[in-house]
């Protein structure tokens, strides 16, 4: 193996190992990013709600009909609603990426955006 191998080897190992610390770091400082609770009506983005921030807002629909949603530590949650099944207001409250509460009659969806990943997938549940 000549010297400009051995250089070579050392240099590629090197680039590697920078590789894969950058990437860890950068997904570690995804994971610290502030979750949201992005709710949406009929599709379309109403409202997004830091979950680091303690708080309760009243949606209310052209309609008349309304869902209260409280942010309390780190979880959301609908605490009223003006629909008959109350499903939404039964509904536990959220605060892992990518958990729902949904409100039919009031085609109201709260959706976790960000933050934590639940370390539970859907098939173990």
């Amino acid at each position: 193996m000549k010297k400009n191998d051995l250089i070579l080897i050392i240099v590629i190992l090197a680039l590697t190992a920078i590789s894969v610390v950058g990437i860890t770091v950068s997904r570690k400082m995804n994971k610290a990013d502030v979750a949201y609770a992005v709710v949406t009506i009929d599709g379309n983005e109403y409202g997004r709600y830091p979950l680091d921030e303690d708080m309760v807002t009243t949606i209310e629909l052209e309609d008349g009909s309304y869902n209260i949603l409280e942010i309390h530590d780190g979880y959301a949650q609908i605490s009223e609603a003006s629909c008959r099944d109350q499903i939404c207001v039964n509904h536990f409250p959220v605060h892992y990426s990518k958990e729902m509460i949904v409100c039919l009659p009031n085609r109201l969806i709260v959706e976790i955006v960000g933050g934590e990943e639940n370390d539970v997938d859907g098939a173990t549940n």
